[in-house]
Formats: C-alpha cells, sequence, structure tokens
C-alpha cells in the first residue's frame, strides 16, 4: 500500500530543491512514471495512489545539482479538493493523461487550466506511448494542445521508459536559478549509474 502524506508545501527554491507535483486522471499512469524515473523500476500491476505518495531524485547536470521532491497526488474525483496543498508553491508540475483514453486528456486539460495561474513549470505528458495500437489521443492533438497553452509536451510510456527521464530532464533545465551549460549531460544521483539517460528534447 503507498503510504499516505498531508502537506502544505511552503514555497523554498533554495540549493535548487524544488517542490513537484504530477496531476492527471487516475490510470494514467503517475505513478509508474514516477517509480520509474525514481527507482528504474515498472510494476505493471500497482495500487491506486491514495491521497499522496512523496518521492525525491536528484540530478547532476554538469556542475548543476537539481533535488526535485516529488508529489504524486490521486487521480481519484473524491481528492481532487487535496490537490491544491501539493500544487501551491510547487515549482513544477506533470499533467499526465493515457493515450489510450479519450476522457483522460479531457480531464488534463482541466488540470492544465487549473494551473495556468500558478506560475509554475508545466509539462504535458501523454503516457503509455508503447500501446500504439489502443492510441485515442493523436500526437498532434497533444502537441498543438500544449503549444496553445505555452506547456512542452512529450509521450512517454513508463513500462519502456521511454522519454522518462527525458521529462524531468527538460522540467530541470526550465526551473528558475537552474543554467545548464548546453547539451549537458544528465545522471540521477540516487540511482546506479546503469539508470542515467543521456539529454535529448523534446519539447
Amino acid at each position: 500500500m503507498i503510504n499516505v502524506f498531508y502537506l502544505i508545501i511552503e514555497t523554498r527554491f533554495s540549493d535548487n530543491q524544488f517542490p513537484f507535483v504530477l496531476l492527471g486522471d487516475v490510470g494514467a499512469g503517475k505513478s509508474s512514471l514516477v517509480l520509474r524515473f525514481v527507482k528504474g523500476q515498472f510494476l505493471e500491476f500497482q495500487e491506486s495512489t491514495i491521497g499522496a505518495a512523496f518521492f525525491s531524485q536528484t540530478l547532476a547536470m554538469n556542475d548543476t545539482t537539481v533535488k526535485f521532491e516529488i508529489w504524486d497526488t490521486a487521480g481519484q474525483e473524491r481528492y481532487h479538493s487535496l490537490a491544491p496543498m501539493y500544487y501551491r508553491g510547487a515549482a513544477a508540475a506533470i499533467i499526465v493523461y493515457d493515450i489510450t483514453n479519450s476522457v483522460s486528456f479531457t480531464r488534463a486539460k482541466k488540470w492544465v487550466q487549473e494551473l495556468q495561474v500558478q506560475g509554475m513549470v508545466v509539462a504535458l505528458a501523454g503516457n503509455k506511448a508503447d500501446l500504439l495500437e489502443q492510441r485515442r489521443v493523436n500526437t498532434e492533438e497533444g502537441q498543438a494542445y500544449a503549444q496553445e497553452n505555452g506547456l512542452f509536451f512529450i509521450e512517454t510510456s513508463a513500462k519502456t521508459a521511454t522519454n522518462v527521464n527525458e521529462i524531468f530532464y527538460e522540467i530541470a533545465k526550465r526551473l528558475p536559478s537552474v543554467q545548464p551549460l548546453p547539451n549537458p549531460g544528465m545522471v540521477l544521483v540516487d540511482r546506479p549509474a546503469h539508470g542515467a539517460a543521456s539529454a535529448t528534447c523534446c519539447s
């Protein structure tokens, strides 16, 4: 069972530590993305998050270090009212939808509208990109919506690890006070070296 946390996040971007939140519909794969990023793991069957779960991961990009303090929020509608406790004061957010579920894309748009006044770095992730035969949301549709709303967009797969490290890296580059050198390498400090990924850009 995933531990439950309830906390009001204070704005704190000192020492390159950045509160970070994942939002999206239940079943979109938020927890799987975090688990893949933090531990390099994928669970075929994973229980739904209750409330929110906390993770942390540190990125080393040349001479710049970024520590993400990640809140993985529950996707069930009954927990929606708790979300502001996690995204207020956060530096960044990933809004996740399932490319095989058009309803999850519609709900992702509602999260975008909710976060537009928060002044944070926001990414839109179309997850489960390995399930191409079941796709219901076209890449072009997600990309166009992201461009219209000033987000950066990428399709991911927690199962195959496709673009998982990359989306967190792209967020790190856009955070205040983080100025990595051109084309830097990225190392996940809290994971073994074989889990590291070189940086590629998909914005």
